[in-house]
C-alpha cells in the first residue's frame, strides 16, 4: 500500500465517516446538524456495527453482539431525538441475579441490602457507604465523558496553550472530590477490583456480584491491577434518568442503531452499506478519502474512522505516512476482551436450583461466576488451555421485557461468556473449536439451570474470531481497545493523539478507541464532532 499520488475525483462530501457502528452515526449526525454533507460507510449490509438485531433462528430475534443498555450518553439521547425516532428503553425488574449453591443473592435498588445482609450483616451496613463513595467519583467522571481530554501536542507553547486550559478545566472537575474520595480515586484506578472489594467486604456473594463489573469484557483475573478502573466505568451509566441501572432497548441493541440512522437521514446523511473501505487515501499529507473492496472511491475534504485503532492504522493506512513512534505504537495497541458471545432460542424459561420457577429474577442480569476466586480460575484456565473449563457466563432473557423477540410462549437468550483466548494457543483456529466450546457455555448454565440444554432450539455463536471478521473487533475486543491506564483519556489511543485527531490532517476517530472507551455510549461520537467543528471554524 502506497500513499496516493495519482489524481483523485473532487470531494463529492465535505465529511466521509468509515464505519455505520453507533458513533460513527452519532458523529454524522451532529456533523450534518452543522449544515455539513456527510457520507457514512458501512461494510455490512446493515447499519449499527455491533449493536444490531438479527434473527438468528426462525422467529427468533436478539442483539446480536452488544446486548444490554445503561451507557449510552443522555445527552446523546436527547440530542439525536431518539425517542421520537423509536427507541424506547425498559429497565430490568432486578437489576442482577446471582446463583449460589447454597442460595442466591439478588441486586437492585434497597433488594441489595436485605440481600446481602443473607450473608453479613456487616457487608449489608457497608453498602450504603459503598455506593456513595463510589458514585461521588462516577458523579465527576460522568463530566469528563462528554469533555475532550487534553493533549499533549508538540510545537511549542502557543500550539499547547488549548490544552493547558483544557488541562486546568479537567483539574477543577476532580477538585470538587474531598480528600477521601481523592484517594479512592486513585485506589480504582491502580488496583485491582478484588483487593478493593475485599477492603470493603467479607461475604463472597457481594463480592463476586460488584466484582464482575471489573472482568466485563475485561481478559484478566479480577485481581489483576487497574480491573477497579473497568468496574467503575460500568458505573457511569443509567436508564430513563435513573443512576447505575441496566435497561433494555425494545426490539433489541438494533432499535438504537435504526433510531440513529433515521435521525441522520433526516438531517441528510448519506449512509451506504455493503461498503467494505479497504484504504485510506492520503495525498500530501491529508486524508483524502477511501477505497472500497469493490474498488469505489469516495473522495471527501475530512475523513472519520469509527474503527478500532488497529484496523484503521495496521491495515486501511500505508504505514510509511505515519511517524514512526506512533506507528509502533500502534502496532502494540492492546486489544482482547476474552468474549464468546451467543445466542440461543429456548423453547421455554429456565429453571434454577437455588430459585426454581418463573419470577422476576429471569429480567435480571443471570451472573454465573459464584466468587472472584471462580472468575480468577477461569481466567488462568483460558490462559492455560485457550479457554475456561468453568467459564463465567451472564446470561440475559431479554423475551421476558420484550414480547417481540420471540413467538408466543418461548424465549430468547443472551449469553455473554468469558474467559477465552482471543487467539488459540499452539496454532489452533476458532473455527475449529466453535461448537465444542459453544456446547460447554450452554453446559455450564444447565448446571445451574437443570434443563436449560434441553430447552435450546437453535444458536447464534461469535467466538472472538467471528466478532473480529464480522464487526471489525480485533481479538474480539468489545472495547476497541483495552481499558487500561496506558489506554485511557488523553492517551486512548495514544498520548498526544487522544483529541480525535490523528498523525494525517483531515483524518480523525470518532470510535471507541478514543476516549472515553467503550460501550454503547455515543460519546466518542459527540466528542468527536465536536473537535471537527471546532477545526472547520462552526
Amino acid at each position: 500500500m502506497t500513499q496516493t499520488s495519482s489524481p483523485l475525483p473532487a470531494p463529492e462530501q465535505d465529511i466521509l465517516i468509515i464505519g455505520g457502528g453507533h458513533n460513527g452515526l452519532v458523529c454524522a449526525a451532529y456533523l450534518a446538524a452543522a449544515g455539513l454533507s456527510v457520507t457514512v460507510l458501512e461494510a455490512r449490509d446493515v447499519v449499527g456495527g455491533a449493536a444490531v438485531t438479527e434473527e438468528f433462528h426462525p422467529g427468533f430475534r436478539n442483539s446480536a453482539a452488544s446486548y444490554t443498555v445503561s451507557l449510552l450518553n443522555p445527552k446523546v439521547i436527547a440530542d439525536l431525538e431518539l425517542a421520537r425516532h423509536g427507541l424506547k428503553v425498559v429497565e430490568r425488574k432486578i437489576g442482577n441475579f446471582l446463583p449460589l449453591e447454597d442460595g442466591y443473592l439478588l441486586a437492585g435498588d434497597e433488594l441489595t441490602k436485605s440481600e446481602t445482609a443473607k450473608f453479613s450483616q456487616r457487608d449489608a451496613e457497608r453498602l450504603d457507604e459503598f455506593n456513595d463513595r463510589l458514585e461521588a467519583i462516577a458523579d465527576v467522571l460522568r463530566d469528563l465523558v462528554l469533555e475532550t481530554p487534553p493533549n499533549l501536542p508538540e510545537g511549542g507553547l502557543l500550539k499547547a496553550l488549548p490544552d493547558m486550559f483544557r488541562a486546568l478545566e479537567v483539574g477543577g472537575k476532580l477538585n470538587r472530590l474531598d480528600l477521601t474520595a481523592k484517594r479512592d480515586l486513585i485506589e480504582l484506578f491502580s488496583k485491582s477490583a478484588g483487593d478493593w472489594l475485599d477492603g470493603w467486604f467479607e461475604s463472597a456473594p457481594i463480592k463476586a456480584l460488584l466484582g464482575f463489573d471489573g472482568i466485563v469484557g475485561n481478559y484478566a483475573s479480577p485481581y489483576s491491577p487497574g480491573s477497579a478502573y473497568v468496574l467503575l466505568h460500568h458505573v457511569f451509566g443509567e436508564v430513563n434518568g435513573k443512576k447505575g441501572a441496566w435497561g433494555h432497548a425494545i426490539g433489541g441493541m438494533g432499535a438504537i442503531t435504526q433510531a440513529m440512522a433515521r435521525c441522520c437521514e433526516e438531517r441528510g446523511v448519506k449512509i451506504v452499506t455493503g461498503a467494505k473501505v479497504e484504504e485510506v487515501l492520503v495525498r500530501n499529507g491529508y486524508a483524502a478519502g477511501a477505497r472500497t473492496v469493490d474498488g469505489q472511491v469516495f473522495a471527501a475534504k475530512h475523513v472519520v474512522s469509527n474503527l478500532n485503532p488497529s484496523l484503521l492504522f495496521n491495515q486501511l493506512i500505508d504505514g510509511e505516512t505515519l511517524p514512526d513512534d506512533f506507528r509502533d505504537r500502534m502496532r502494540r495497541y492492546r486489544n482482547g476482551s476474552g468474549t464468546f458471545r451467543m445466542n440461543v432460542a429456548l423453547s421455554e424459561l429456565p429453571s434454577f436450583t437455588c430459585l426454581p420457577g418463573e419470577g422476576d429474577h429471569l429480567t435480571a442480569g443471570i451472573i454465573i461466576a459464584p466468587s472472584l476466586e471462580y472468575m480468577e480460575e477461569a481466567y488462568f484456565d483460558a490462559r492455560r488451555t485457550g479457554w475456561s473449563k468453568e467459564p463465567i457466563v451472564e446470561m440475559l432473557i431479554p423475551s421476558t421485557l420484550d414480547d417481540s423477540l420471540a413467538p408466543a410462549g418461548q424465549h430468547v437468550a443472551s449469553l455473554f461468556c468469558q474467559h477465552v483466548e482471543p487467539e488459540l494457543p499452539d496454532g489452533r483456529s476458532w473455527d475449529d473449536h466453535r461448537e465444542e466450546v459453544a456446547d460447554l457455555m450452554i453446559e455450564t448454565v444447565d448446571k445451574w439451570a437443570p434443563g436449560f440444554k434441553a430447552s435450546v432450539l437453535g444458536r447464534q455463536i461469535h467466538s472472538p474470531l467471528d466478532l473480529e471478521r464480522k464487526f471489525g473487533l480485533i481479538g474480539g475486543d468489545i472495547f476497541h481497545g483495552a481499558l487500561s491506564l496506558d489506554q485511557l483519556f488523553s492517551a486512548r489511543p495514544v498520548l498526544g493523539h487522544g483529541d480525535h485527531r490523528t498523525p494525517i490532517k483531515a483524518l480523525y476517530q470518532c470510535g471507541s478507541g478514543t476516549h472515553p472507551g467503550g460501550g454503547v455510549t455515543g460519546a466518542p461520537g459527540h466528542n468527536a464532532a465536536r473537535e471537527i467543528l471546532r477545526d472547520l471554524g462552526r
